[in-house]
């Protein structure tokens, strides 16, 4: 093991499920032992059996699909968004100054402490949780995104400046390109906390959606269901995470050089 060394890929694959297997085995032991009851945390099998029925005889599959749906809706509109200001004011320092003040208050604000204005404002509607998860997304984008730009190295703005470039040539051919991968695993990143958002909107006046089902499992005291639905959301975005890393390389393979 050498700092910032990178390992194989066939290596990397055995060390992350070698990290699952033994979380596994660590659950296993504690809930099969009788160390922890199963009131408080189910065991691997019963969790199994317990997502099983969730999916064959409660539509648990329709839940799914609306929560996800409600993250990829409200995560776009953000990014849309956020994107474009993002980029403008790490391109450009007066929109920067314009904004970001407002930006950087407003990205301090829990989101989930909307819940009860937006309930107020639009009901428990779909609207209501694209709300929320724009809230929590679009701030963050912004600012992620200026700071990317805005770190643009200067000597390739020169040199375009040299070859004759203007402002928006600077923009579309040195800015664009430089900033593209790494905004993109800015938008990986905050996918991530759209999860969270989503779940928090669904605890709250939802009649779908997982973290719906979760709160009914809490009140029937399932914790089999619970673990299930939120060993669910982490395979989803286990999933997203990986399918954000191959679309990152294939559409920026300049990054890897």
């Amino acid at each position: 093991m050498k700092p910032l060394v990178p390992v194989s890929a066939p290596a990397r694959v055995a060390l992350g499920a070698g990290f699952f297997a033994m979380f596994v085995a660590a659950w296993a032991g504690v809930t099969y032992s009788g160390y922890v009851p199963p009131l408080f945390l189910a065991s691997p099998g019963q969790t199994l059996m317990s997502g099983w029925s969730l999916l064959t005889e409660y539509g648990f599959l329709g839940d799914i699909l609306v929560t996800i749906g409600r993250v990829v809706g409200g995560f776009l509109i953000a990014s849309a968004l956020g994107v474009p200001l993002g980029l403008m004011m790490g391109a450009f320092k007066p929109v920067e100054a314009f904004f970001e003040p407002f930006v950087s208050f407003a990205r301090y604000l829990p989101a989930s402490a909307f819940i009860p204005l937006l309930i107020l404002w639009v009901g428990i509607g779909e609207a209501q949780k694209l709300s929320l998860i724009f809230i929590g997304s679009f701030f963050q984008i912004v600012i992620m995104v200026s700071v990317i730009a805005g770190g643009t190295r200067m000597d390739l703005v020169e040199a375009a400046y040299t070859l004759g470039a203007k402002s928006r040539g600077i923009v579309k051919r040195v800015i664009l390109p430089s900033s593209a991968p790494l905004v993109m695993e800015t938008l990986r990143l905050v996918l991530g906390w759209a999860w969270t958002y989503v779940i928090v909107a669904e605890l709250i006046g939802a009649s779908s959606g997982i973290g719906h089902m979760i709160m009914d499992s809490q009140r029937l005291l399932d914790t089999g269901q619970m673990i299930f639905g939120i060993v669910l959301i982490g395979l989803i975005g286990l999933v997203t995470d990986f399918l954000f890393k191959a679309a990152n390389r294939w559409l920026f393979p300049w990054a890897s050089i």
